[in-house]
């Protein structure tokens, strides 16, 4: 099984789907009729497990997940879906090239939509040989030596969803992967057809009025600044307050800024916000290896509902989205011990903080905070290949003053 975080965004020219994201060059008509035309890295769902390593895989290099530039059209009419993409390898993995063809159709009755999706894909050479070949310095009695080249692979799918609620929506999907004939007969492979199921959950907060989209929307600025914890001093021990210790020995820092926009203010009347925010942190490693930047990208709810919040008003947020370090961070490599390490992996921010205006009486710092928060990032216990399956993270216990402009 493989965990997905399912983060979906669909702007005017950026967008992001889960494992992709990019820029609408050209985008015309509407979602019923129209054509569109995408320039988008990904990253691609192949490679060898983590960990539990099959028989047949003992003793050959480690094949990951590659990342890909890619080139996509899509005209929607009517009559269904036509697709066209084409990617390539831009990473140190395959440096393979694969163009696929595909056409879809959706029916919508009522809160259902189904979706059956069929596709074909031409696989270069370096892209077969790397994820179903076998090198020479790989082969063994009962494992050859074997490049299966370039190749055809289809796809069927047949995919739906189901409207809970305005905003709710439970998914759900099956697939068959046909792989090629030269791909079926490299010694790796067991199956030439590769079945998978996938269910998920996903909540749209574009059903909302947006907030930003208003000429008065503020802009939330936060600055940061933090340690590492202890080892073992995980973030549930944290939050619990079991746990509030840096690291005395190998300590490292972080300091950053975050810009935040407002996307949903009193949901249904509770007092419950959510704002998407943008954080640049620079780690500061201490000599123990090279310092690095980390890229957050995070949607994150806040509740002010507490009996003295109309006196002293105290929000109580978390935040939930992906980060991206230019290297993987020193107490990351060090908790790992050899194991797995991954540059993208999920990221929470929870945080509590008091208006320093309603604290101090003056009025025209009431949106200024002042509070306390853990960075925190995780592999999602090693579930997630879009996460490099890896099995734990890094925490940074950390102090912070926001104000809205």
């Amino acid at each position: 099984y493989d965990l997905v975080p399912l983060y979906l965004y669909e702007g005017n020219r950026l967008f992001l789907h889960a494992n992709r994201a990019g820029i609408k060059l050209f985008n015309e008509g509407t979602a019923q009729d129209g054509q569109r035309f995408d320039v988008f890295v990904e990253q691609r769902f192949e490679g060898f497990p983590s960990d539990r390593l099959p028989p047949s895989l003992a003793g050959m290099a480690t094949r990951d997940s590659g990342i890909e530039l890619g080139l996509a059209y899509r005209i929607r009419q009517p009559w269904g879906t036509l697709r066209a993409e084409l990617t390539r390898d831009v990473g140190s993995a395959s440096r393979g090239t694969e163009a696929r063809l595909g056409y879809s159709y959706e029916w919508r009755s009522g809160p259902w939509s189904l979706r059956p999706d069929v596709s074909v894909s031409w696989r270069d050479a370096k892209l077969n040989d790397y994820y179903y070949g076998v090198r020479a310095n790989e082969a063994i009695a009962g494992r050859a030596a074997y490049a299966p080249g370039a190749g055809m692979q289809s796809q069927l799918g047949l995919y739906g969803s189901y409207d809970v609620s305005q905003r709710w929506r439970l998914l759900a999907g099956v697939s068959a992967t046909v792989l090629g004939s030269s791909v079926k007969n490299s010694p790796i492979v067991e199956k030439r057809t590769l079945p998978a199921l996938y269910i998920g959950a996903a909540y749209d907060f574009g059903s909302h009025k947006r907030e930003w989209d208003q000429d008065t929307s503020p802009t939330y600025v936060k600055l940061m600044y933090g340690k590492a914890t202890e080892d073992g001093c995980h973030l549930a021990r944290i939050i619990t307050a079991r746990c509030l210790s840096t690291a005395k020995v190998n300590a490292t820092n972080i300091a950053g800024v975050q810009i935040g926009k407002p996307f949903i203010q009193g949901l249904n009347g509770w007092p419950l916000d959510f704002a998407g925010y943008v954080g640049l942190t620079y780690h500061d490693e201490r000599g123990l290896q090279a310092n690095g930047a980390q890229l957050d990208v995070f949607m994150k709810a806040s509740y002010y509902g507490f009996p003295w919040s109309d006196r002293v008003k105290t929000r109580l947020g978390l935040g939930v989205g992906l980060s991206a370090a230019q290297r993987v961070p020193y107490t990351e490599v060090i908790s790992q011990n050899g194991k797995t390490t991954s540059r993208l992996l999920n990221y929470l921010d929870p945080t509590i903080d008091i208006s320093v205006g309603d604290l101090f009486g003056v009025r025209s710092l009431k949106e200024t905070f002042v509070g306390f928060g853990v960075s925190h990032r995780s592999g999602i216990f090693g579930a997630s290949r879009l996460l490099g399956n890896v099995s734990g993270g890094s925490n940074y216990i950390y102090t912070y003053a926001e104000t809205a402009f």
